[in-house]
């Protein structure tokens, strides 16, 4: 089976730097395809440099046609049986590919999920290698004593040498928070205990997704409508084609987190009519209610918060049967 990596990047050239080193000492080769999706930093550099040690398939495009758009590029370009997205800015873990590879020769059809960490000392690193601060956090980091600078730093000796130690320092979830975690736990409880659960096609995640390209392809990729939520449309699709979600264990991937960027989908709702109109399932408009129901202070009355996608599916199924009888 022949894996391609799908590494989608902005304007992140010094994480770049990193994801890179990672993706090069995976213990199973895999053809490397990287979306520069309209970079105005030194990610070209970055590349080039690259390029001299590892081969690697580059798209540029030339002004920023938006995650999707560079999501859907790479999975053209890409040859391999299986695609694995990951971003610019997201380290893989040794045995990232093997992992998903194994998964997909053991489930025919397989929507692949990994687990997702990050590591929360970066978010305010320009150069997470150097620790060198992002504009506005020069003064903060300044006053630090030198020996709690160093400690911030993930550098490709680490990667190299001591990758044991990065994942002693990651917590789980994509950026930190306690919503963040409580909704990995509860994403890769649900594909660990639930595997027939009919809505597990929430529990897609951005990066360390994986998918068949040729079934991705016929599905019609990403909808580029969408600015957020994109990976979970694309596995509903799938899903609904014959596909299975799954848990791929061992896979593990950590997320040099920023301050800003993140897309809060409690805030910004335009994804929201559009994934509905596509999909219009209970299921669909019930995410929200899911993703509120994890914060510290959420809006929803307790008796009606959802707290797993079991009971996604359950109060989903409800909403169906009240439509029914009316």
């Amino acid at each position: 089976m022949n894996i391609s990596l799908v590494i989608r990047t902005k304007d992140e050239a010094d994480r770049l730097r990193l994801t890179l080193a990672s993706v090069a000492r995976q213990s199973m080769a895999a053809e490397i395809v990287v979306v520069d999706d309209g970079s105005r930093d030194h990610t070209a550099a970055i590349l080039a440099e690259a390029q001299t040690t590892m081969p690697l398939t580059i798209l540029r495009q030339p002004a920023s046609q938006g995650r999707c758009a560079a999501s859907n590029a790479g999975l053209r370009a890409a040859n391999g049986d299986v695609a694995i997205f990951l971003d610019g800015d997201t380290l893989a873990a040794p045995g990232l590919v093997a992992a998903h590879a194994r998964a997909h020769a053991a489930t025919a059809g397989l929507c692949g999920r990994g687990e997702t960490f990050h590591l929360r000392q970066t978010r305010t690193l320009q150069d997470p290698e150097q620790a060198s601060p992002r504009p506005g956090y020069e003064a903060r980091l300044a006053r630090m004593p030198p020996a709690e600078r160093e400690a911030l730093k993930v550098t490709r000796r680490q990667i190299t040498e001591d990758f044991d130690g990065i994942h002693a320092r990651a917590t789980p979830g994509i950026y930190p928070g306690a919503g963040p975690r409580a909704l990995y736990e509860l994403e890769i409880s649900a594909l660990q205990n639930n595997p027939d659960c009919s809505v597990l096609w929430a529990a897609s995640s951005g990066s360390n997704f994986s998918v068949r390209r040729e079934a991705a392809l016929a599905a019609g990729g990403f909808d580029e409508a969408l600015e957020n939520n994109e990976h979970r449309e694309l596995a509903l699709r799938l899903c609904k084609a014959g596909a299975r979600m799954g848990f791929v264990p061992q896979a593990r991937t950590y997320h040099l987190t920023h301050r800003t960027g993140w897309r809060d989908p409690l805030v910004e709702r335009d994804w929201e009519s559009i994934f509905y109109r596509r999909h219009p399932l209970p299921e669909v408009k019930l995410l929200a209610v899911l993703w509120a129901s994890l914060a510290d202070t959420s809006p929803i009355p307790p008796a009606s918060r959802l707290r797993s996608l079991p009971e996604l599916e359950r109060a989903a199924a409800d909403v169906s049967k009240q439509a029914l009888l009316f």
